[in-house]
């Protein structure tokens, strides 16, 4: 049997909150998280050092929910942050099922359900072959969950962030209403900026861009992708 060598040793991997509903329209899909969980436990067994950031769309997003039930948009960002909570306990839950040693790291202090971030702690987890969930974004409103993993990755110095979507890449135009729409196979940071195409938001990709830390854009929802990602092979939007 041929060894399989990953090409990172240690990655961020972006999962949106609403990755984690499914099918469904709203809240957390058990079944999803097993299925995340399952492919996450395969790169930890080649050794890939593994940490988190989860979003919290599923359950509640600041900036809409602002709008529209007439919140302080820091209030409104405060309950976002809560949300990924729930979510990244929920993934917790399903990693350690698979016998994958987790951490719950949090940027708003909450001791009795999660660890308080402390850079050091974080790399010691690592070291250790624990996978860590990031959860409560940067812990300070106005910032997405895009920022704080361009945040963590480079405190913890990750290779790479691999940023998990609904689709394969990044496009032109969205595939989803865009028949013509044309996949981008790699991109420089500066085009991402100049282009306004929705990699992440403009904070994160500035910080990705001074820190030359590279994106990797793929479909989640195809099993085994996560793997092929850290194997190297073509798959997704290359940006750097």
């Amino acid at each position: 049997m041929i060894k399989e060598t990953p090409c990172y040793k240690r990655i961020l991997l972006k999962l949106s909150g609403e990755a984690l509903q499914g099918s469904q329209q709203h809240g957390i899909d058990a079944d999803t998280c097993v299925t995340f969980a399952s492919q996450i436990k395969d790169i930890w067994e080649m050794g890939v050092q593994v940490a988190i950031v989860v979003g919290g769309g599923n359950l509640f997003r600041g900036g809409a929910e602002s709008k529209r039930f007439g919140l302080d948009r820091s209030v409104a960002d405060y309950m976002g942050m809560l949300a990924t909570v729930l979510n990244g306990l929920a993934l917790q839950n399903a990693l350690e099922q698979l016998g994958v040693p987790t951490r719950v790291m949090t940027a708003i202090q909450m001791q009795a359900v999660a660890e308080p971030y402390i850079v050091r702690r974080a790399m010691r987890h690592l070291e250790k072959k624990r996978v860590i969930i990031f959860v409560a974004g940067t812990g300070n409103p106005y910032f997405t969950t895009d920022t704080a993993a361009a945040l963590r990755a480079s405190e913890i110095k990750a290779d790479i962030i691999m940023k998990a979507t609904k689709v394969d890449g990044v496009y032109t135009a969205d595939p989803m209403k865009d028949k013509k729409a044309k996949k981008y196979d790699k991109l420089r940071f500066i085009d991402v900026l100049n282009q306004d195409l929705k990699v992440m938001d403009s904070t994160a990709i500035s910080m990705c861009m001074d820190n030359s830390l590279p994106i990797l854009v793929f479909n989640l929802l195809k099993k085994g992708n996560i793997k092929r990602a850290v194997l190297g092979e073509a798959i997704g939007t290359i940006v750097s």
